[in-house]
């Protein structure tokens, strides 16, 4: 065997024989060496060395892949088989808040659109975008024949509806007595132009007789008469209301004139009683007539029914009864007439409108947020030309859940702050009745009220709110994730919290295996108390999104079961492990 000392010198001396080599190696390449053996020895190292680059390369790739896939598997395929440790708390003394909060869109409180009905030309406009204006300040004026032909097809429209419905109803034409009545009976159909009665004027009698026309110039309207009636031995002062100048001819040849003379009735007169009437010339002589006539009622009329419908009830309709001018008399009902005018009336409204926009005046009080128009400028219908908005109070919509809406009243004040953070102040104005159902939980539509008089929030300006519904002060919490619900070993659901002990406390309660989670992955189950922990029945109060209050069952101090880590927690930031 060498000795030790003869290697290690044997190593010595053959090291500066391979630095010479590879110092010789550049020269070379000036000074070719016509031997083609060392060429080829210098080729074969370069070529090696390439092929130890390409492996080396190929590892490290694979390494990194390798490692990646390792880690993928590790982190989301793997079954976790390893033992967990259990993480726990302390419950401990602190103040607890129910707190609704959230954000909400602030809009103007009051808002006008102007919209047109109709086509037409502008003609003055008096206000821009910006200005402030007042509930009945002059906008602008529109010149349109097609909106007052509009206005006034609608109007015409209405009146006869109102006629017919007024028509529904059969009044007395003048006042008089009434004769040839006919009989209705409830319910019974009348159509257009039924006969109701025959309705005269008796309290005036009017009689015609005929005059020579020797005396046409001695006889004129207004002129007294004395008319006398033999039946009742009296005469009556009457009048002459007016001269026909017809031709009336005698059997004996000669040609007269009608004068129609008219008188009062004194309630004992009636139709076609013989009569007659002397007249006196300015010279004091007196005028007879060529014969003696019959009175006749001073006017008749029959009544008819100017609409069509069910009899719904009836007046004073009995023969010879006196009626007054316009008593009702007979009741017609109709079905439709009300709905066709409530609808007519709409489109009346609308037409009136639109004349109205055509001479705007400003519906609130508030900023021209848009005007469209321009003096001499065509407009249509539909075109929105102006709206207003008043933001001296603003809206804001917000949304409660059902846990917090008890809380909510009208007129209470509510916190809220602006995109700046600067804080203004909300008055609840409505809560709605009726809740939203949504993923989990329903919420209630709740609007506030803010106070914008300073023009600090725009249209469209989002509201952060905070209303602090409930507090609870000094009292014992834990982590939301503390409270469990499990079925007891009865069946029944208890609310429990696990709590760390050495031996069973005096309050825990026995549970349904099937609630531990037995056989599913450790995470996924509840801790046991062969690991030293044991479920005690609790009451919760208050709760945000970390903390939970417990109102009975559990004392501040106490260690209490979180979930599960891997024990690395105190390294990774994780959360706190108690053995």
């Amino acid at each position: 065997m060498p000795d030790v000392k003869d290697i290690q010198t044997a190593t010595a001396q053959e090291a500066p024989a391979a630095q010479e080599t590879v110092q010789t190696a550049v020269p070379a390449q000036e000074t070719p060496n016509p031997s083609p053996r060392p060429t080829m020895k210098k080729s074969g190292g370069k070529g090696r060395k390439k092929m130890i680059k390409r492996l080396v390369a190929l590892a490290v790739t694979a390494a990194i892949v390798g490692g990646a896939g390792f880690g993928m598997w590790y982190l989301v395929f793997r079954e976790d088989k390893g033992v967990r440790t259990p993480l726990t708390d302390v419950a401990g003394i602190n103040t607890i808040q129910s707190v609704v909060q959230g954000y909400g869109t602030a809009v103007p409180k009051e808002s006008a659109a102007i919209t047109l009905n109709a086509a037409g030309t502008v003609d003055e406009v008096y206000v821009t975008v910006g200005q402030t204006v007042f509930a009945g300040q002059e906008l602008y004026t529109i010149d349109s024949q097609a909106a007052r032909d509009n206005l006034q097809k609608a109007q015409d429209e209405m009146n006869k509806l109102l006629e017919e419905a007024n028509n529904l109803t059969v009044r007395a034409p003048f006042a008089g007595k009434l004769m040839e009545v006919k009989e209705f009976q409830p319910d019974d159909e009348v159509s257009v132009g039924t006969p109701v009665a025959r309705l005269v004027n008796d309290r005036k009698l009017k009689l015609s007789l005929y005059f020579s026309y020797a005396y046409e110039h001695d006889i004129r309207a207004g002129q007294p008469v004395q008319v006398t009636v033999p039946a009742v031995m009296q005469a009556f002062d009457g009048r002459v209301e007016k001269v026909n100048k017809v031709s009336y001819i005698s059997p004996e040849g000669g040609v007269y004139f009608e004068a129609v003379i008219v008188f009062d009735n004194p309630g004992t007169l009636t139709e076609k009683m013989d009569a007659s009437a002397v007249l006196t010339t300015a010279g004091g002589d007196d005028i007879y007539p060529y014969q003696n006539g019959q009175t006749q009622f001073y006017e008749t009329r029959d009544i008819l029914t100017k609409a069509g419908g069910p009899v719904t009830g009836q007046g004073n309709l009995l023969n010879y009864a006196n009626v007054g001018e316009g008593e009702a008399l007979l009741y017609l009902g109709s079905s439709t007439i009300d709905e066709k005018i409530q609808t007519q009336q709409e489109v009346l409204d609308k037409a009136m409108e639109a004349m109205n926009n055509f001479n705007a005046v400003a519906p609130i009080d508030g900023q021209v947020f848009s005007c469209t128009l321009e003096p001499g400028q065509n407009v249509k219908e539909g075109d929105t030309v102006i709206t207003i908005s008043n933001t001296t109070t603003m809206v804001v919509d917000i949304q409660v859940d059902s846990r917090n809406i008890g809380f909510i009243q009208a007129g209470m004040t509510m916190e809220l702050t602006d995109d700046y953070g600067n804080p203004v102040t909300g008055t609840v104005t409505n809560v709605a009745m009726q809740g939203e159902v949504g993923t989990g939980t329903t919420t209630y539509p709740v609007t506030l009220e803010v106070d914008n008089s300073m023009g600090t929030i725009y249209n469209g300006s989002w509201l952060n709110y905070k209303l602090v519904t409930a507090e609870s002060v000094d009292c014992v919490t834990v982590p939301n994730q503390c409270i469990k619900r499990v079925n007891d070993v009865n069946g029944e659901k208890q609310t429990v919290v696990f709590i760390q002990a050495d031996s069973k406390p005096d309050n825990a309660v026995e549970i349904d295996p099937s609630s531990l989670g037995e056989g599913a992955s450790t995470t996924d189950r509840l801790p046991t108390s062969a690991e030293g922990f044991w479920p005690v029945p609790v009451t919760t109060g208050l709760s945000d999104i970390y903390n939970c209050e417990i109102t009975e069952g559990l004392e501040a101090g106490a260690t209490v079961f979180t979930g599960w880590g891997s024990g690395m927690e105190d390294n990774m930031g994780g959360g706190v492990m108690i053995g």
